[in-house]
Formats: C-alpha cells, structure tokens, sequence
C-alpha cells in the first residue's frame, strides 16, 4: 500500500514550474497549441483558464494595455501604436507619427488609455510623450523633457493628469488641461513602472536601485519609500494599485512579489503622510519578475516573470493557484482587462544580457501573446471540476 505523503511546505507548493505536466491528473492542467496550465494540487482549485484571440502584428510588440471600460486593447510596437476590439479581436484603429522620419527603429515602449477613452498616450525611445485623439488619429498633445527612454506610463482616473517614468531617473507628470509638466520627481536611478492611485492622490514608482517610491501629487512630496529589511533585494520592475487603493503590489529582479500596505488613518488632514510595511511576499516564481498586476476586485494577484510563467495568487494566503506557461521566448508580461476576467500576455526576449545597472539600457523584445480568459471554476454535484460553456 502507497505510503501517505506529508504535505509539501507552503514554498516548495509555489513552485508550480516544477510540477511535471506529462504526470500531472487531467484535473491540474490545461493544454493549448502553444501554452499550458498547471494549477496548484495542493490548493483548491476555483479558476480556471481558456484562450479567446491571437493578435497578429508585423512588428515587434513592445507593451500592451487595456481601456478602462474593458472594450479595447492597445499595443505599442516599431513605429506606431495598435487598438483592438477586445469582443472581436479586430483592429480599430492604427496610430503613427507621419511626421517622423521612416528610417530606423523608434519603439513605443509604453501606451495608456484615458479613463473615457478619448486619448491613447504613447511614450517612446524618442524620449516624447504622444497623446493621441484616438476618433480622429492625431495628436492632441504632445510632452518633452525625458531626456531617455520612457518606460512606463498611466493615467490618473480624472483624465487630466498623466504620470510617467523614465530611464533618466526621473518621475514626471504632465496635466493634459495646461498642456505642461506639473511635477518632476529625480531619484538616484533608472524608473522602471509608474502608477498612479485610484483616489488620484498618490504616484508610485519603481526603480533599479531596489526602492518604491509614492508621492503625493497635489504638494509633490515624498511621502514613503518602501525598502530596507522588508523590502526587495534587487532592482523594481512593476507596482500596481489595489483596486482600493490602500495597496500597493510590486514584482522585482530577486524573483518575488511583494504586497504594501499603505496606511492613512488621517489621510485627510493635511501634513499627515501615509506610512507603508509589508504584508505579504510571494515567493515561487524561478526567475526574474517582470510584471505584477490585480485583477478587477482585487481577488487575485499576478505575476509574470522570465521563468516563461504567469502565476496567480491568494493575496490572503500567499498560496498560488495556477501558472500558465508560455513558449520558448524567455519572460513573461501580464496586463489585465479593468472591466472583465480577462488577462493579456506578451512573451519577451533579452537580445542581449542584462547586466548590473544599465539593464534599462537593453531593449526588451516582447512578442503578442493570446487573450486568455479567466473563470470562476463550477463544480458537478459530485465536485468535480466543469468549466463554464
């Protein structure tokens, strides 16, 4: 008789890249043409994962996000900026800079929609910030003072401010109705990830010398800076906001995720900064950690990493639930659909090694992945899992 083997530490059951997937029951995996899932056998399986579009591009893609309303998708890529219908998957609108010169590379590293989804912005190797009128495909403003590589971008949720982060170590924002920047906030290194809190109060960024920073907009201080003992041990790639706001998650080069808590018990009175700890890490990924990201509710965090996987995790126990895989190209990007249970994933590959500080100097080539839906998982009477038709 088999002997009964003791449950494996709360570790070693987030390591789901190390489940062999040939031995695993029918009931932990899910298999498509060109990626798979796995979900943790030692958890109880409530999700599960399908795959809805291909999107086909001609060019490199470089960064991917969704409209807040959830109906539209846009990717940068060489050149020029994409939107797709996100029902369909069609292409709705193609956005370039005609007044460019047509020769050489000019990657769009970063896209973001306007709340109402009036305006796609674009930042660029150009170091310029486009913000496009998507209806009539042309520029509505237009942003200069990076003096390197914008890499991430987002919009405030009141439509008028728009915070961005560069490889010039620099946090600026920029308000769309005086058409001028507003704030620039130096730190000693490269920004990598920047956003901005629901409540339109606070910017967080990440950065490569391991920090996050968040500061208040209205008076441009630096309210809290999230490091040290608790914090990551290498360099910052992503922060995303809780749905609330009173969370903060981050993914890092040291392979984990990390969830801050930012607490304002006198938020509104004036002078009082929030103060931030650690509440939660999340360890399991094998590699690098490229991307973090909540879904809509906040029910879930998650993650994609150079390990080629994207993993999804109890914010409450840390616990993994499932790890899709990707093929061969190594890291994996997540972006999440504001309005549905959809995700997006791009794979990317480092055409040169990373190395020390300059790895923002590298360029990232990501390739457009499948809309993967996710669903809660319903079960026979007999508890069996059944996917919802």
């Amino acid at each position: 008789m088999a002997q009964h083997q003791p449950p494996l530490p709360l570790a070693q059951t987030n390591c789901l890249a190390d489940l062999d997937v040939e031995q695993l029951p029918a009931q932990y995996k899910r298999e498509g043409d060109d990626w798979y899932a796995v979900f943790n056998p030692r958890a109880r399986r409530v999700l599960d994962v399908d795959l809805i579009h291909n999107l086909p591009h001609q060019s490199v893609v470089c960064c991917v996000r969704f409209s807040l309303d959830g109906r539209y998708v846009a990717t940068g890529c060489n050149r020029s900026a994409q939107i797709f219908d996100v029902e369909t998957g069609n292409p709705v609108a193609h956005l370039q800079d005609g007044s460019l010169p047509e020769d050489g590379d000019l990657y769009i590293r970063s896209v973001c929609f306007s709340p109402n989804g009036q305006y796609l912005a674009t930042g660029a190797e150009d170091k310029v910030i486009r913000v496009w009128d998507i209806q009539t495909r042309t520029i509505k403003h237009q942003f200069t003072g990076h003096e390197q590589d914008i890499y991430s971008l987002d919009f405030a949720r009141n439509g008028r401010i728009i915070a961005s982060g560069s490889g010039d170590r620099s946090v600026r924002l920029w308000d769309l109705e005086s058409n001028s920047q507003i704030a620039n906030f130096s730190i000693e290194d490269g920004v990598t990830t920047v956003a901005i809190s629901p409540d339109n109060l606070y910017v967080a960024a990440g950065s490569l010398d391991k920090s996050v920073r968040v500061w208040d907009i209205q008076s441009g201080s630096l309210v809290v800076r999230l490091e040290g003992q608790e914090g990551h041990k290498d360099s910052v790639y992503s922060v995303a906001f809780a749905p609330s706001g009173g969370r903060l998650v981050s993914g890092s080069l040291d392979k984990t995720i990390k969830m801050w808590e930012l607490t304002t018990p006198t938020r509104f009175v004036p002078g009082n900064a929030p103060s931030g700890k650690c509440v939660r890490t999340f360890e399991g990924h094998k590699d690098f950690v490229l991307s973090v990201a909540l879904t809509p509710h906040g029910d879930w965090v998650l993650s994609g990493s150079k390990d080629r996987g994207v993993q999804f995790w109890d914010p409450h126990t840390g616990v993994a639930q499932l790890m899709l895989q990707g093929h061969k190209n190594s890291g994996m990007f997540i972006f999440i659909n504001p309005a549905s249970a959809t995700l997006l994933t791009i794979d990317s590959h480092l055409r040169r090694p990373l190395s020390h500080r300059r790895r923002l100097r590298h360029r990232f080539r990501r390739y457009a992945r499948p809309y993967l839906e996710v669903r809660p998982l319903q079960r026979t009477l007999d508890g069996t899992p059944r996917r919802q038709p």
